[in-house]
């Protein structure tokens, strides 16, 4: 077995291959953040939050490009149903939609009239409702964004309602409210809380909720606590497991909660996404680099 690979769990072993590498496909980055992957074009597009761009890797020859810059210190980004781009902006302290055509169209900036803090990470529900994490570290320094103080005063999840608009408070009981993912069956929904980081009695785990076909949230058990730094963003694949980041590297979690194996990155990492033909590559941003292993699984459709 690769060293890139460490089994804690038997379950884990069929998931990776014996002699799969964990690749460095770009470096440079000051923050290497909130990668999507789009299939059509087989390219991923991430954010570089300090340094004001966002960038993109074409599978097909390698190439990696500027994407955008400025960005509005983008942060976390994915596709809606149509494979738009949706962004998560410190800089813009909104969400926001590239169009086909390019133009950028403002999806949501304020909740009960005041402005949002920054967005974090974004994920579209089969239903079209848009959902994203609203924690202040965009405005908390000018390293990620533009510092200011909070209007809203708190962190929240919001739900964008795709009929309405209309941009609810979902959760509003986060310290830190990061990335957050869907199970298949869309009846829950997981997120972190990296409130860690503004003192040691703060969270550093991933809670689950339940979600009914409305919309409306319930619940919200500790799913997993993070055994080594902080959870940020993550993705699941096709049987449900999450493939989360954490300081040492992706940490998987079977659906019972248990950490079940990792895969060993040389950087703290950010976030990742399923990409590739079959969904079998998983794509790693960390620090200063953006990462690719090939696995034995496949990630979840999105839609």
């Amino acid at each position: 077995m690769s060293d890139d690979f460490e089994i804690l769990d038997r379950r884990f072993v069929r998931l990776v291959n014996h002699s799969a590498r964990v690749e460095q496909l770009h470096t440079g980055c000051r923050w290497a953040e909130g990668p999507a992957y789009f299939a059509a074009g087989r390219y991923v597009v991430w954010s570089d939050i300090p340094n004001d761009r966002m960038l993109r890797y074409d599978e097909t020859d390698g190439h990696v490009s500027v994407f955008r810059q400025p960005s509005n210190f983008s942060n976390g980004n994915t596709t809606d149903r149509q494979g738009r781009l949706l962004t998560c902006e410190h800089g813009g302290r909104r969400v926001s939609r590239t169009e086909h055509d390019g133009s950028i169209t403002t999806i949501a900036e304020r909740w009960n009239g005041k402005r949002l803090n920054s967005p974090n990470d974004v994920v579209v529900r089969s239903d079209g409702s848009i959902w994203f994490t609203d924690p202040a570290y965009g405005i908390e320094t000018d390293y990620e964004g533009h510092k200011a103080e909070s209007e809203i005063g708190a962190c929240h999840v919001y739900r964008v309602d795709p009929a309405t608009c209309e941009v609810a408070a979902v959760i509003t009981d986060m310290v830190r409210p990061n990335g957050l993912a869907f199970s298949l069956d869309e009846k829950q929904l997981y997120v972190v809380d990296t409130g860690r980081t503004h003192g040691p009695e703060n969270p550093a785990h991933m809670r689950v909720f339940d979600v009914d076909a409305a919309g409306k949230i319930s619940g919200g058990r500790v799913f997993a606590d993070c055994t080594v730094g902080l959870f940020d963003g993550f993705r699941l694949d096709d049987e449900g497991r999450i493939w989360t980041s954490a300081r040492d590297g992706i940490h998987c979690y079977h659906p019972d909660g248990t950490l079940i194996g990792k895969v060993r990155i040389p950087e703290i990492t950010a976030n990742c996404v399923f990409g590739g033909p079959k969904r079998n590559i998983l794509y790693i941003c960390a620090t200063s680099s953006l990462y690719a292993v090939r696995l034995m699984v496949n990630g979840a459709k999105l839609y």
